[in-house]
């Protein structure tokens, strides 16, 4: 399967507890390919249609994904690989992180015009649209406090946004954190949010890591 995705650019990956399959995005083609976790086998692929970014599992048989250049949310059937449902997540532009609300059936997808739009799972209903920081990458949802979390390397920002209700969601504060630091990850025990960056050069060394200057910033 290596030499299968070789000249793919892999974005991310869910596993769907129904169907025991791990969902693996490939940026380059616009497609996702699909694996049997018990047995590593390849159950099919997926075409997409354009640039897939994030993805989520609903736990109920059902992957919903950002299409970022396509500017929609495509709600994907687990089991029989069909795309279901293409959904704009206007005034939203250029989604990239996914996360949910599994509960209340909820899609936080940050976007990069600065902002974190919230979808109905099932009706593709956009619930809110809240302001967050320049260069948004990742969402996150904490279900324990009921906090959604877009993370914006241009600005050096953390959005932290709560839900009030299904229906209602508040934006708390942007944390300063620092330039670069979009990737993020949460710790479901401390429920503190990890963030990875390093500092960059200056002028035609821009696009160069400086050494010894990658951080994990820990946001409690």
């Amino acid at each position: 399967m290596g030499r299968r995705w070789t000249h793919e650019i892999l974005r991310f990956v869910a596993y769907d507890p129904v169907t025991k399959r791990a969902f693996i995005m490939n940026s380059a083609s616009g497609n996702a390919t699909v694996v049997n976790a018990v047995d590593g086998t390849v159950a099919g692929t997926i075409a997409l249609g354009g640039q897939p970014e994030f993805v989520v599992a609903d736990g109920k048989g059902k992957i919903y994904v950002n299409i970022t250049d396509k500017d929609q949310i495509a709600e994907v059937d687990a089991k029989t690989l069909q795309v279901l449902h293409r959904w704009p997540p206007a005034p939203g532009v250029g989604p990239s992180g996914l996360s949910m609300d599994r509960q209340n059936r909820r899609l936080f997808s940050a976007c990069d015009n600065q902002k974190m739009v919230v979808i109905n799972a099932d009706t593709g209903k956009v619930m809110a649209a809240l302001p967050t920081g320049a260069g948004t990458d990742a969402s996150l949802f904490d279900p324990v406090t009921g906090n959604a979390f877009a993370s914006a390397g241009g600005s050096g920002t953390l959005t932290v946004i709560h839900e009030d209700s299904p229906d209602k969601f508040t934006v708390l504060e942007d944390v300063n954190t620092q330039s670069g630091s979009r990737t993020m990850a949460l710790d479901t025990k401390t429920h503190n949010v990890l963030l990875v960056t390093a500092r960059h050069g200056h002028g035609s060394t821009h696009l160069d890591v400086l050494p010894n200057t990658f951080v994990v910033l820990v946001v409690g």
